[in-house]
């Protein structure tokens, strides 16, 4: 049994006659009748009478038709409150972002997703990499974009962009006269750095340990923000490891200097990480088509 058959049997109570249901649906008569024999064999009882012609309910049927008539009623409903929520979910976009993706590089896609989709609702959360992700496994947001490394089976994951990691120092520093450095002289320096569980700062001591220099790094600041990190190297108050992305500007401007290690370079993937599931949305299709074709960085 399924809506359908309770469907058709209302129908033929409602007309009173199993060809006028027929034709009414655009089925043959006996088909029809397959679905109301169906329905009986269902609760193992006849439902109807044939009375001078016509099919009548009877006790067993007259007890059915207001239950059956209110299972097809609140079906309908359910299907436009579903439909009326994706209509809604399809105007709206939550999208979560780590710092250095949120603050420098989702402003530029956000500008040219909203010259196409202007009437979509866009919501968008900065945080750091474990709270994105958390946000999008409680369904708070529809996408992560994220720096740091994802390890949850239940999520996604793609990478959409490259980013270089750079060494910037004051620009009245030891090294302003020099090109280039040993990755050793890293420890003579005060190394300012991200918070612990910031995803920029995990894959920095990755790369820094597994040229063995980790644990010679003085751990002279943490700072909650890349912005905050650069006013302080700007400030004469150490050297750091940031993305390319994030200072371009800056280096540009002469706000302070990119020195370069000597035999190392560090560079990570940028992620797009979604949810699995069964069902697409277009709002977020579109746009997750738009990241994997505009150039960011």
């Amino acid at each position: 049994m399924n809506i359908e058959t309770l469907r058709m049997f209302c129908l033929v109570v409602d007309l009173g006659s199993i060809s006028q249901a027929a034709k009414l649906s655009y089925v043959s008569q006996p088909a029809v009748t397959k679905q109301i024999r169906q329905l009986e064999e269902t609760y193992k009882a006849t439902l109807f009478n044939r009375v001078e012609g016509r099919l009548l309910l009877n006790e067993n049927g007259k007890l059915l038709y207001p239950i059956a008539k209110s299972i097809v009623s609140d079906f309908e409903r359910s299907k436009e409150a579903v439909l009326d929520n994706i209509n809604q979910l399809e105007s709206q976009l939550k999208i979560g972002a780590s710092f250095t993706i949120g603050e420098y590089l989702l402003p530029k896609l956000l500008g040219q997703y909203k010259k196409h989709y202007s009437d979509t609702k866009i919501t968008l959360i900065v945080d750091n990499t474990p709270n994105v992700l958390e946000s999008l496994s409680n369904d708070v947001i529809d996408l992560a974009l994220v720096e740091g490394n994802v390890e949850n089976k239940n999520f996604n994951v793609e990478a959409f962009e490259e980013d270089q990691l750079i060494l910037i120092h004051p620009m009245e520093h030891k090294w302003s006269n020099r090109n280039v450095i040993n990755i050793q002289e890293l420890a003579e320096e005060k190394m300012i750095w991200r918070e612990p569980t910031s995803g920029t700062r995990l894959i920095i001591e990755s790369f820094l340990k597994e040229y063995g220099i980790l644990d010679s790094l003085e751990n002279y600041m943490e700072l909650g923000s890349t912005q905050a990190i650069k006013s302080a190297v700007e400030a004469g108050l150490g050297i750091s490891i940031v993305s390319r992305v994030a200072v371009q500007r800056d280096l540009e401007q002469g706000v302070f200097k990119e020195i370069e290690i000597k035999d190392a370079y560090f560079k990570r993937n940028l992620w797009l990480v979604r949810k699995k599931s069964r069902f697409s949305r277009q709002s977020l299709d579109t746009f997750v088509e738009l990241i994997k074709n505009v150039p960011v960085i």
